[in-house]
């Protein structure tokens, strides 16, 4: 069975990118690739970009059609190929070779010394190998990818995870889309290398003491990008310029943005933005969130509650408030578009016939679960039935920004095996969800006039961040230690190419807004946030109302939480301010290179074996040193500032040399923050 071409993306709409890419008619050359055949299976080595390569074994033959993130091969790159005595032969491209044995194994080693980086392993001395084919039964195989392990080696990356580990060595990461598990197959070795497993199947990858091994459960052959590089951030770039640069955020996103579990009416919600204004606080975004409709799937407003959208995007215009409209992907078998989706079969289908993939309470009828399914991205007339209707009952009121709500999709019990979508079967393909659903949205708003569009999604992909995507760490717990995992959360998904990242400040199930722990969360959360690419309170506060139509949760703006927290918050939301053109520098920074907005100690002092270990602390940019406060009750911290800079202490304007660790205050009002010396963003915390 043969899967279209009907997700390879196209070149991402940014200047950067369009530098790497040539069209899909221009092949890479074929005399500079290494090939090898036996009667199991055949190998093909290419180069893929500076200091890359891409592998490809397939039983039969290579298919150039199978959807993937890395599209149309790039433009022709330096490269060699040639045979050593042994009859290795090894092909090099820039600072990276590729030896193929004869017996067809392959090996990765750096140029400039020869310094092995990674190779493949096997099961066992007679069988398997390092490459397995089971068949799977209805499509493809079963397929494992097994690299040798290495003592001491970290991984970074792997799209977003809350087991609050930044490192995943010693871990299995289940390769599929859930809420706040966010499957983004590229990881960053401490080895100096970045691998992209180009496979959009479910399957898993086992980062074991003995073994690393790469499985996805349907898939027509193994397909992986390779990269390296001295430093993690030329890492970063070649793989920005293999799947996608991100566009520029605009600086009007890097506001606060506003929303509690919903906002149940229209004015409701513009009294909300109203007390914003009268309260002298800036605000950039105000979400209209989920049950604005009569039902899932007609993609439009009730007018009971929502009586005039267009005026009031006109005022939260007048105000300098953007409106953030909630956009789900299911439909319900009540929605005014069912019939035709089915019948035009736009909808994701099943192996087995049945038409639902999940239940879900559904406008008037909230109280009752109701059956619902939901379009299909993968198949472009899905994507352009959906736009009709986003166009006609939202864009053309004057909405721009989209919240791709349950965009993984949400589907209870995991049901792979039995769907079918255009690009292919769901075990081979399921991961494509949310990224072929923003990139409908992308195209078709840019195409609209909108110069950068942006959408908050709960899901990503490989290749996401070139389509405007700004993820955020979905339904997680209102809890100190859910706000520690958050650290590690947002800096994996920078180093897995996602640049613009938020979380919602204070977790979002529950938090009650009375008590002074929690308004203690609150702070620490609000504190953490403001260094983040996004700022964003968001959350379903006490009290909690049943799961209907008319439920909106309890209070969750700023003045929410008492006027103690109410004049910290307000002070850190003037610092966020303050640090808005060096945010914006640093999403410029992001488009041009794909280097991640917050990040690792590690990414700009990689020769500091210290900075590899800390998971606790992060960099904004290359000139903040921020060390969050996670625990109810701290008032003090420790924190490594790295070797190769000196360090000035936001609070006492202390100057500390690198690589070493000091105590650093950390009040309520406030958490440990440096300044490389000498970075004018210093002045922003002058007062």
């Amino acid at each position: 069975m043969s899967l279209p071409d009907t997700t390879t993306p196209p070149v991402p709409p940014t200047p950067q990118a369009a530098e790497h890419h040539t069209p899909a008619s221009v092949p890479a050359a074929t005399a500079c690739r290494l090939e090898f055949g036996d009667a199991e299976h055949v190998v093909r080595v290419e180069p893929w970009g500076p200091d890359s390569v891409r592998v490809r074994a397939a039983r039969h033959r290579i298919r150039e059609d199978l959807p993937g993130t890395l599209g149309a091969s790039p433009a022709a790159t330096d490269a060699r190929v040639h045979t050593d005595t042994s009859g290795t032969r090894i092909l090099t491209v820039g600072r990276l070779q590729v030896e193929l044995s004869p017996q067809g194994r392959l090996r990765f080693v750096r140029t400039r010394d020869g310094a092995e980086l990674l190779r493949e392993d096997v099961g066992h001395f007679a069988w398997p190998g390092p490459r397995q084919f089971t068949p799977a039964g209805d499509y493809g195989y079963r397929i494992d990818q097994r690299f040798a392990a290495y003592d001491g080696e970290r991984f970074f990356g792997l799209g977003q995870h809350s087991h609050g580990r930044l490192d995943h060595k010693h871990m299995v990461i289940d390769l599929v889309q859930r809420n706040g598990e966010v499957t983004i197959p590229f990881t960053l070795s401490s080895r100096g290398y970045g691998l992209l497993w180009n496979q959009p199947a479910v399957g898993r990858v086992e980062l074991a003491a003995n073994q690393t091994r790469w499985v996805a459960d349907a898939a027509e052959q193994i397909d992986y990008w390779i990269t390296t590089h001295p430093a993690p951030a030329g890492i970063m770039r070649n793989y920005a310029d293999a799947t996608g640069h991100a566009p520029v955020l605009p600086e009007w996103a890097l506001g606060l943005w506003q929303s509690r579990l919903r906002y149940r009416t229209q004015d409701e919600l513009l009294e909300v933005a109203r007390a914003y204004q009268r309260r002298g606080l800036p605000l950039s975004v105000l979400a209209v969130d989920y049950f604005h409709w009569p039902h899932l799937g007609d993609w439009r407003f009730d007018e009971t509650d929502w009586p005039d959208p267009a005026g009031m995007v006109a005022e939260l215009e007048s105000m300098g408030v953007r409106p953030l409209l909630s956009v789900w992907p299911s439909v319900s078998v009540l929605s005014e578009n069912y019939a035709r989706m089915r019948d035009e079969r736009l909808l994701v289908g099943t192996e087995q016939g049945q038409p639902f993939q999940h239940v879900f309470p559904d406008g008037q009828f909230a109280g009752e679960p109701l059956p619902v399914a939901f379009y299909d991205p993968t198949d472009e007339r899905a994507r352009d039935f959906l736009w009709s209707r986003i166009k006609r009952n939202y864009f053309d009121l004057g909405f721009r920004l989209w919240w791709l709500d349950a965009c993984e999709p949400e589907v209870f019990p995991e049901q792979f095996g039995n769907l079918r979508y255009a690009a292919g079967p769901g075990r081979a393909v399921a991961n494509l969800y949310p990224r072929e659903h923003v990139r409908g949205f992308y195209e078709h708003t840019r195409a609209a006039g909108e110069e950068v569009p942006v959408s908050l999604v709960r899901s990503a992909w490989a290749g996401s961040q070139a389509y405007g995507a700004a993820l955020w760490s979905g339904d997680i717990p209102a809890t100190f230690g859910a706000l520690a995992s958050q650290v590690r959360a947002g800096l994996s998904a920078g180093l897995s190419g996602i640049p613009w990242w938020t979380t919602d400040i204070g977790g979002f199930h529950g938090g009650d807004p009375d008590d002074p722990d929690y308004r203690e969360l609150i702070i620490r959360w609000f504190q953490f946030a403001v260094f983040c690419p996004l700022l964003r309170m968001h959350g379903h506060r006490e009290p909690r109302d049943s799961f209907a139509a008319g439920h909106s949760g309890g209070p969750n703006e700023l003045w929410s939480y008492g006027e103690e927290a109410y004049e910290i918050l307000t002070g850190q939301l003037r610092l966020r301010q303050d640090l808005r053109p060096y945010l914006h520098q640093q999403m410029a920074a992001a488009s041009a290179d794909g280097a991640p907005v917050i990040r690792p100690l590690f990414f700009d002092f990689p020769d500091d074996p210290t900075a590899w270990t800390v998971e606790d602390q992060f960099l904004c940019g290359p000139d903040l040193l921020i060390a969050p406060v996670t625990r109810l009750g701290e008032r003090s911290r420790q924190v490594y500032l790295p070797a190769g800079a000196d360090w000035v202490d936001t609070a006492g304007h202390h100057l500390h040399p690198g690589g070493r660790t000091v105590p650093a205050d950390a009040p309520l009002d406030h958490i440990p923050v440096f300044v490389r010396n000498g970075s004018p963003v210093a002045a922003a915390f002058a007062h």
